[in-house]
């Protein structure tokens, strides 16, 4: 009926709106006026400013990304969004039992955007329709779940590993064992299931069909590619699950202490999903972004991987490398600067000589971190030359961001002078450069 077909071409419009929204809250998305058709294919082309012009059920829209370019897994992340809503929206017309497509609509719609994104196999097919069950969703599903449970008032913490279908030369394809479950949020109800796995040292191995067929330890699972390089640092806490996705197309998802879910894949980290909604973590971008900007790769590697390991530990710090040493004097009060040698100068002063001409790339990772849990600012020059630890920067002339409190008030100033990098206490780590926040992972 048309009156029908309106309304459900309607809802599906809206459907797709909500979905851009919710992972690009900060783009602007409008819609620019009817497309001849209403296909529930989704088409887009990029202009030469970085934004991009979509075609989705007889509407054009215009999404443009504070005059940035779009990368290539949030382009993937939109494909992924036409994807489902498509297989939806054909299974309505689809000549098949309900029962037979009813699984499509389970779980919560953005979660099944972030699996088409991380297995998009099951939704190529346009003259048909996704028969089998979605397994990394049935894997999200159960970390969700698991997230309201707590044991002994503790968190649940859990993790498992989906065996790709790609070749992988490390590891066999374990067998499938006699009574293997199906891994889904049946699970969920057994007290013991929890017991077995932490996510942080042991992880499930569930193969390609969604059968939970094995419990391993990550670190020992891992080992085998011990000599690869992955793409980009990774926090030591999570490295031996960025290894384990390096090869065979397998995904990791992790239940953290923090309640956060961690999603890896192609040895990155590519989602987290934390405080209530999901976030593409495009740490490929960012850090080519970041390590440009440095311009040397073993500083750029060094900060990037102590402020994940901050961020991991909750613990608030703040790295600032300067553009010219000189303003070393403009940004930290002369009683801060590692080369002061005043007897007048505070207590603090009075150990600086433990960390005088140190520099970042000669002293150990746990040292950096270390010194960048005292109250204020670490602050060096672009060659890694310690000027200042534990400082309270200046930051006169930045009311506004002193709305968001005195740590990003104190990066967006200091990115005046060179890079800054703010780790929050909510695990979030943010690159300002110019007053300017540049990403945030």
């Amino acid at each position: 009926m048309p009156d029908t077909l309106e309304i459900v071409n309607r809802l599906y419009c809206d459907f797709f709106e909500r979905g851009v929204r919710y992972f690009f809250p900060d783009a602007r998305f409008t819609a620019n006026g009817p497309a001849p058709g209403a296909s529930p294919s989704l088409s887009f082309h990029s202009r030469t400013d970085g934004s991009l012009d979509l075609e989705w059920m007889g509407t054009y829209y215009h999404l443009d990304h504070r005059g940035r370019p779009f990368t290539e897994d949030q382009l993937r992340l939109l494909g992924a969004i036409g994807a489902v809503l498509s297989a939806r929206y054909r299974s309505i017309f689809f000549p098949a039992t309900a029962a037979s497509t009813s699984h499509l609509f389970e779980g919560v719609q953005e979660d099944r955007f972030v699996s088409a994104f991380l297995d998009h196999f099951p939704y190529l097919d346009e003259d048909g329709l996704p028969t089998e069950r979605d397994v990394v969703a049935d894997a999200i599903e159960v970390l969700r779940e698991s997230s309201l449970i707590t044991y002994e008032n503790r968190r649940i913490t859990s993790g498992v590993i989906l065996i790709g279908e790609d070749e992988d030369p490390y590891h066999l394809r374990p067998a499938l064992p006699r009574g293997a479950l199906p891994y889904g949020n049946s699970l969920v109800t057994i007290k013991s299931f929890h017991r077995l796995c932490d996510g942080l040292h042991t992880v499930f191995l569930v193969n390609p069909d969604g059968m939970l067929v094995d419990l391993v330890d990550v670190e020992q699972y891992s080992k085998a590619c011990e000599g690869a390089t992955l793409p980009v640092p990774s926090a030591a806490r999570y490295r031996a699950h960025c290894l384990a996705t390096l090869f065979g197309g397998h995904i990791c998802l992790v239940l953290t202490p923090n309640g956060e879910i961690k999603v890896f894949a192609g040895g990155v980290q590519v989602f987290h999903f934390m405080e209530g909604r999901w976030n593409v973590s495009d740490v490929k971008e960012k850090y080519h972004e970041f390590h440009i900007a440095v311009g040397d790769k073993r500083l750029a590697e060094r900060v990037f991987t102590a402020a994940l390991n901050l961020a991991e530990s909750r613990r608030g710090g703040l790295f600032v490398m300067l553009d010219d040493a000189q303003s070393a004097f403009q940004l930290v009060a002369s009683g801060d600067l590692l080369e002061n040698n005043d007897a007048e100068a505070s207590r603090k002063a009075q150990v600086h000589y433990l960390l005088c001409d140190k520099s970042v790339l000669e002293m150990e990772l746990s040292v950096l971190q270390s010194i960048a849990r005292v109250d204020g600012g670490i602050v060096m020059d672009r060659d890694g030359r310690l000027r200042a630890f534990g400082a309270i920067l200046r930051n006169a002339g930045e009311s506004l961001a002193a709305l968001d409190g005195g740590r990003t008030t104190a990066a967006v100033h200091a990115s005046r002078f060179g890079l800054a990098v703010k780790v929050s206490e909510d695990g979030m780590v943010s690159f300002y450069r110019g007053g300017v926040k540049v990403w945030e992972i």
